[in-house]
């Protein structure tokens, strides 16, 4: 075991090389200049991908935008004084806010309050499916029955059919953790990925699903236990999803870390080193936050245990390819 480990980290790169939630090139001057105070790269950031339709790109930036304004917020708040009717701004502000609410224990009555601010944001763009993104997190968090979500849901797909955020916001919505069921859930995400565009991220909503079953903190009863072949199912198409991507591309690193975490409660030991080959340097803090206070320390333990299981079943006869044979047993 110990001799095929040190060659199961061919590919893989040196624990000081890899990074958390890196932002692309064009998102992090936008930071950089907002840790100066100056929002302006950031307000022409956002207008650019309003203008040219950037949906899946401008929901990232503003997500990150507003996480950053949540522990250094001065250069917003200029912007906010300078531009108080820009609708990039109004946007940033309503998932700032929506944020916000989260964490608090008075989560519901609170976002309730941020009502007026969605709206803002939607009526900023009308083109705009991002604000509507905000709305369906929002919706979650204050207990809205199926029918305002379903509304929602039809605005935010009039917009634009096929964005990855409203995808899995809605997701999160249909999970048994919240208003929904396992297997409403893999039904909607199964539906989504089999409409979804080539290449599309929405593939990776049933691998979702699965991560959202395997860590249900009620456990799934005998009635809702969802069939291993589904799962493997989901997982199957996420592979296939990340191979149509470059090895090292950030773009799929977050689908690419889920997929890990999933290939790995299913002891597919081979496949998850594949995947942990192809994200490279590209370590994010979803899904690792949901399991400890430290994301990258987690994906890097979880890295080197991966090594060695599947240097274990080497000396076995294991063949390091497919889906690893101390799960065979289990199909």
């Amino acid at each position: 075991m110990v001799r095929h480990t040190s060659g199961l980290a061919a590919g893989l790169p040196a624990d000081d090389d890899v990074l958390l939630d890196v932002p692309d090139e064009r998102l992090a001057p936008a930071l950089v200049a907002a840790g100066r105070g100056e929002y302006e790269a950031a307000a022409k950031l956002l207008a650019a991908t309003r203008e040219a339709g950037e949906w899946e790109n401008r929901d990232r930036y503003v997500t990150r935008l507003a996480a950053f304004a949540r522990s250094r917020g001065e250069w917003f708040d200029d912007w906010r004084f300078a531009a108080p009717h820009d609708p990039d701004a109004l946007l940033v502000k309503a998932e700032l806010e929506v944020a916000r609410g989260w964490e608090s224990p008075a989560r519901a009555e609170l976002l309730r309050g941020v009502t007026p601010l969605i709206t803002a944001a939607a009526e900023g763009d009308p083109g705009d499916p991002v604000p509507w993104r905000v709305a369906l997190d929002h919706a979650r968090g204050t207990n809205a029955s199926h029918t305002v979500f379903e509304r929602l849901w039809a605005e935010a797909i009039r917009r634009s059919p096929h964005h990855y955020g409203c995808h899995v916001s809605a997701l999160q919505y249909l999970s048994a953790a919240w208003y929904g069921s396992h297997r409403e859930c893999f039904d909607f995400a199964e539906r989504a990925a089999q409409d979804a565009l080539p290449g599309s991220l929405v593939q990776a909503l049933p691998v979702r699903a699965a991560f959202a079953y395997l860590t249900s903190e009620e456990g799934p009863g005998p009635s809702a236990k969802v069939p291993r072949e589904r799962l493997d199912e989901a997982a199957d198409l996420a592979i296939a999803l990340s191979r149509e991507y470059a090895a090292d591309d950030p773009w799929p690193a977050e689908v690419r870390n889920l997929l890990t975490y999933v290939l790995v409660r299913l002891e597919r030991w081979s496949d998850a080193l594949e995947q942990l080959r192809l994200t490279g340097p590209y370590a994010s803090s979803f899904p690792w936050d949901r399991i400890s206070d430290d994301p990258l320390g987690q994906f890097l333990e979880l890295r080197d245990g991966v090594r060695i299981e599947v240097a274990a079943a080497r000396p076995l006869g294991v063949r390091g390819t497919g889906r690893g044979s101390l799960t065979s047993g289990s199909h």
